[in-house]
């Protein structure tokens, strides 16, 4: 097992202080719409005081940061100053120096966290069908085959889901692969979806459809989502906030706030409002990137 397929576990566990949560867990109702709502509007996302270096090299140092759960944020900055280290150590991954990480007063072990990598090759398992990619979070958790069966019909049910789920993962295009990835990351009803760079693997074209599957996602489920993304265009067009990061030993340079409306298409992306907004973290970007 890939160190990425051991870390896909994260979708199967509620973080708590044992390894594997029971099934009532994860058979736990999420609430009315209105109850999500509210939560989305009271809850956060609190980083104290975190510390991170490799060696001597200091990526964090006291970093301090709260975001509002309930939105889609993208996290965007010069090469090398820390977006998937910082959403490794907020999501359990990665062990820090100092510092504490709360969601909604919760600690991570508290909090049930999924996470899709970049790699879809590496963070499938590959002698398993998708369809059982996909319940594998389940059958950790211990769920019967029959509440396996239903929360899998239940999530497919939601989504446009046009893949063969009994193929292999190497019978998919990487666009389904992805896609087999993402809906695993979601069977657990996670209350926080982090994205390292999900679609940098992938050509324009299946970038782009992808891009608005996730959109539908965010807007029936308005779970929580993390992006980093390499990609400007990207990270402006999928964004409630946009975290604009400095060199390391890594600041806040900017967060900004994208008000536009939501589902935001392809054409979107060269409205003057979007164009503004895209400007504008480009300004913000090149002026850190040439700091040294």
């Amino acid at each position: 097992m890939s160190p990425l397929q051991r870390s896909a576990l994260l979708t199967s566990r509620s973080r708590g202080e044992r390894s594997e949560p029971a099934a009532a867990t994860i058979e736990a109702r999420r609430g009315s719409p209105g109850q999500q709502a509210q939560a989305a509007r009271t809850s956060y996302i609190t980083i104290e005081g975190l510390s991170k270096s490799f060696g001597p090299h200091v990526v964090y140092d006291n970093f301090d940061l709260t975001l509002p759960e309930g939105k889609f944020i993208s996290i965007f900055g010069p090469n090398g100053c820390g977006k998937s280290t910082l959403i490794n150590l907020i999501s359990g991954l990665m062990p820090f120096d100092a510092g504490r990480v709360l969601y909604d007063g919760k600690t991570i072990r508290q909090t049930r966290i999924s996470y899709v990598f970049q790699n879809y090759r590496e963070a499938l398992f590959p002698w398993l069908r998708a369809i059982d990619n996909i319940r594998y979070p389940l059958r950790i958790a211990g769920l019967s085959r029959k509440q396996q069966d239903r929360k899998v019909e239940e999530l497919l049910s939601t989504f446009e889901v046009k893949i063969n789920l009994d193929a292999y993962p190497y019978q998919l295009s990487g666009g389904q692969q992805q896609t087999v990835s993402i809906l695993r990351a979601l069977i657990t009803e996670p209350e926080v979806l982090f994205l390292d760079e999900p679609f940098s693997a992938l050509d324009y074209e299946m970038t782009l459809f992808m891009r608005e599957q996730l959109q539908k996602i965010f807007m029936k489920t308005r779970t929580t989502m993390v992006l980093v993304s390499h990609d400007l265009e990207e990270a402006v067009q999928l964004a409630d906030k946009v975290l604009l990061l400095t060199r390391s030993p890594t600041r806040i340079a900017e967060i900004i706030d994208v008000d536009l409306p939501w589902p935001r298409d392809t054409g979107i992306v060269t409205s003057p409002r979007f164009l503004e907004f895209k400007s504008h973290c480009l300004e913000v970007f090149r002026r850190e990137a040439a700091l040294r």
